[in-house]
């Protein structure tokens, strides 16, 4: 089952877009980065995917982007969105993991603790601006305090794996992938491949997490 709800928050009106299995046991909410939406392959694949797994997967747009404005504020503000529309995530019985892509895995980092999430997904973090590894943002993703899992692209400009951090939290490469898990066409593998390689990285971690 497929539906949409709008949630006021302090910084505007939210959109969630709920895919529900039928006895789900754990809600995955999962936000876009600064540069696109939901319409992302990869949250896209997570919807389609998950539900079979008992997994509802909540897609959420930030205010910022209902809005229609092309670009992010700053992080204080995403904060407070997210924060608005938790409540409306949080259904009787089912723990929530908190995830987002780029920018919105940082928001999920920041205040997983302080929302008591479940654990936090984390698609292409931003561990630094690009050529800037100086610029570290390790912190926030050492700091998110329960199970995370990192899903990162093994040439995202904004840190590749070899670049982040020992810590407690779980890695997962997608081959090639850059920052949007876009693979050159010489290294042989499909979107679809790249979209496969995710969703079992991710459904795989959830799986464990209810062991």
């Amino acid at each position: 089952m497929t539906q949409s709800e709008m949630v006021d928050t302090e910084v505007g009106a939210a959109r969630i877009t709920w895919f529900e299995p039928g006895a789900p046991w754990v809600v995955l909410a999962v936000s876009h980065g600064a540069g696109g939406g939901i319409e992302a392959r990869d949250l896209q694949g997570l919807a389609a995917t998950l539900p079979a797994r008992g997994v509802t997967v909540a897609l959420v747009e930030q205010p910022w982007r209902v809005a229609g404005k092309k670009v992010a504020p700053a992080p204080k503000t995403l904060d407070a969105g997210w924060r608005g529309l938790w409540p409306a995530l949080v259904k009787p019985g089912l723990p929530v993991i908190a995830g987002g892509r780029s920018a919105g895995a940082r928001v999920a980092c920041r205040t997983a603790v302080e929302l008591g999430a479940h654990a936090v997904l984390a698609l292409s973090f931003p561990l630094h601006p690009p050529g800037r590894p100086e610029k570290s943002r390790a912190d926030e993703l050492l700091g998110a305090g329960v199970p995370t899992l990192v899903v990162q692209g093994g040439n995202d400009p904004f840190g590749k794996p070899e670049e982040f951090p020992d810590g407690a939290y779980d890695l997962v490469e997608v081959p090639y992938g850059d920052h949007g898990f876009a693979v050159p066409k010489k290294a042989g593998v499909s979107p679809d491949q790249v979209v496969e390689t995710i969703t079992d990285a991710v459904g795989n971690w959830i799986d464990r997490l209810r062991e």
